[in-house]
């Protein structure tokens, strides 16, 4: 089995689509995390939909437009990485991330997204990676922010999530500014 060793006892693997009965109880324990800010999270409410959200990204990555990775520590599933977009054509990425309350503060985050700007800029050739947040995201933001990426800009109540019009930050690195060495903590 593909996997990443993030720690002694975590490890960062493909989500698939019959992984969904785990994927489903993460997302539960995590929705108080991911329902304010990430769509598909908010829509995998039960098996069918769960499966879903994780085919979406098997479809994506089949295509080379996008993957889908989880998070696993002492074997239970705490969070997630994965490139939102993916355009090798034009080299330029999307990475995003989610975490339940197991998942935050221990620095594997921040592992997993070191590791997928590595593989974006390493073997993938990309050009430049980004990462879009709400501003009232302030956990999102700080994981940008740990990765040495560059804030771009804010676009102004660019997206409609629940009714309600959020501004979105845009954050990137570029290749030649990627050292592999950022946010050591």
């Amino acid at each position: 089995m593909y996997a990443i060793s993030l720690t002694e006892n975590a490890e960062l693997r493909m989500l698939e689509p019959w992984q969904d009965a785990e994927f489903l109880a993460h997302i539960d324990r995590a929705r108080a995390n991911t329902d304010p800010w990430i769509p598909w999270a908010a829509r995998s409410t039960d098996l069918d939909s769960a499966r879903a959200t994780l085919q979406s990204y098997a479809d994506k990555q089949a295509a080379d437009a996008g993957r889908i990775y989880g998070i696993w520590r002492d074997g239970v599933l705490i969070g997630g990485v994965m490139f939102v977009h993916f355009d090798a054509e034009r080299g330029n990425c999307e990475i995003g991330v989610w975490a339940e309350p197991a998942g935050e503060g221990n620095g594997l985050i921040s592992a997993s997204v070191r590791h997928l700007i590595a593989y974006a800029f390493g073997e993938r050739r990309m050009h430049r990676v980004e990462w879009w947040n709400s501003t009232g995201n302030a956990r999102s933001r700080a994981v940008a922010q740990r990765m040495g990426m560059h804030l771009d800009g804010t676009l102004r109540e660019q997206s409609l999530y629940n009714g309600i019009r959020h501004d979105m930050e845009i954050w990137s690195l570029l290749a030649h500014e990627w050292r592999g060495e950022q946010d050591t903590a």
